[in-house]
């Protein structure tokens, strides 16, 4: 709860600060600081800045859909039915908010320096930076409850971590979002994630839900000398 109330805290005080302008001056100074003062094109070599359009791409629709459609069809397959419907519900529940929250600020896009990249619709939040958050944070914490060992469980959260983050860092690199674009997208997908897994926690609990690991599927059953 205390983690809940204090990413919506979070995002709601950059959301006013991004309305009467406050950010203005640190959105520009980290946006330009990417940016040759010559042209106003990314630094880097066009090897590098292909390979920013490639980990940018980690959290398009395209992509996060295949990699929430792979991780239901697993769950599924696994006897895990009602977990795969849950991270659907996640994901689609977590594009809607964003699309929501995109057409209630309607914030438009970085217009200091040239596009290297395709985007569509308004600049606040970040879509691919909270998605990303959702989807990534999500299967993270399923992953690593499924493990008992804690170096694996950290693998798992701090991979999710490092793809979120990357994803966000290419989107102002490329010059298509604010800085506090991608904070906000951030703070929101990891809210959302946080949530999801919390009422996850709390369904397994009443055994309504699958477990990842299948303790309390399994615990749910009852024992021979039961049924009989």
């Amino acid at each position: 709860m205390a983690g809940l109330a204090s990413g919506v805290w979070a995002f709601a005080a950059i959301a006013d600060d991004v309305r009467v302008g406050d950010t203005q001056t640190f959105d520009r100074r980290v946006l330009l600081a990417m940016r040759r003062p010559a042209d106003g094109s990314p630094i880097g070599s066009p090897a590098f800045q292909e390979a920013a359009r490639d980990v940018s791409a980690l959290g398009s629709v395209t992509i996060l859909s295949l990699v929430t459609a792979i991780a239901a069809g697993f769950l599924a397959l696994d006897g895990k039915r009602h977990l795969a419907f849950f991270l659907l519900g996640s994901v689609l529940s977590g594009t809607a908010l964003t699309d929501l929250l995109k057409d209630i600020f309607h914030r438009p896009r970085p217009d200091v320096v040239p596009y290297a990249a395709y985007f569509s619709g308004a600049s606040f939040p970040s879509g691919h930076s909270m998605m990303s958050a959702v989807v990534y944070l999500t299967l993270g914490a399923l992953l690593a409850r499924s493990q008992r060992r804690k170096a694996l469980k950290a693998y798992f959260l701090l991979l999710a971590i490092l793809l979120t983050a990357m994803v966000g860092v290419t989107r102002v690199y490329l010059g298509v979002h604010w800085p506090t674009d991608v904070l906000a997208g951030w703070i929101g997908g990891a809210v959302w994630a946080l949530l999801c897994w919390s009422v996850a926690r709390w369904l397994q609990r009443r055994r309504t839900l699958e477990s990842e690991d299948g303790r309390i599927a399994s615990a749910a059953k009852p024992h021979r000398h039961q049924r009989q």
